[in-house]
């Protein structure tokens, strides 16, 4: 049985390097991009999407940084409803060349910590767009709260770990924490 390929990117900009990359480049994210990304990230919407990258040779590698601003819809994680949230963040990447590691299948590769932020390319062109997609995603809050958290989880009947509580058990953990 064969593997069906992976889907296109939702958010496709290739950026051809060779034989110089841009200085800087804009991207912006058309609705239908914004659509799909949003069902990608499972998020309520994207208002808007656009990134700025700035590029710079390093020998074989091309660096990377940019910024994104974006305006989201989330629903609340406690209560449910939309509000808006802004996204600011800034990304940075090294482009790098294949990287042939004399490995077996199961033996394990020591990263270090700049090499997390090193993707391989065929050394012509990559997708920006998928990087920067990649990076709105780790901006995302899974967790995001609404103005109306609170209120939700008063009418729960949540309470907070900070707020004093009654009754034998809670007596019980006050003698406790004195100690």
């Amino acid at each position: 049985m064969s593997e069906s390929p992976p889907p296109p990117p939702e958010f496709s900009r290739l950026v051809k390097v060779r034989p110089h990359p841009p200085e800087t480049l804009t991207i912006e994210a058309s609705d239908r991009e914004r659509v799909a990304l949003a069902q990608r990230f499972g998020i309520a919407a994207i208002d808007s999407l656009v990134a700025v990258a700035r590029f710079a040779e390093d020998g074989a590698a091309i660096a990377v940084d940019g910024a994104i601003d974006a305006a989201l819809v989330q629903e609340c994680a406690v209560a449910g409803d939309r509000f808006p949230v802004k996204v600011a963040e800034s990304f940075s990447v090294r482009m790098i060349p294949p990287v042939r590691h004399p490995t077996t299948p199961d033996e394990e590769i020591e990263l270090d910590e700049g090499d997390l932020d090193e993707i391989e390319f065929d050394g012509e062109m990559f997708d920006l767009g998928e990087i920067v997609a990649q990076s709105l995603a780790l901006a995302i809050d899974p967790y995001a709260e609404g103005p109306n958290a609170e209120a939700a989880r008063k009418e729960a009947g949540i309470v907070s770990d900070d707020a004093p509580q009654d009754g034998p058990l809670a007596d019980l953990l006050r003698g406790l924490k004195k100690d």
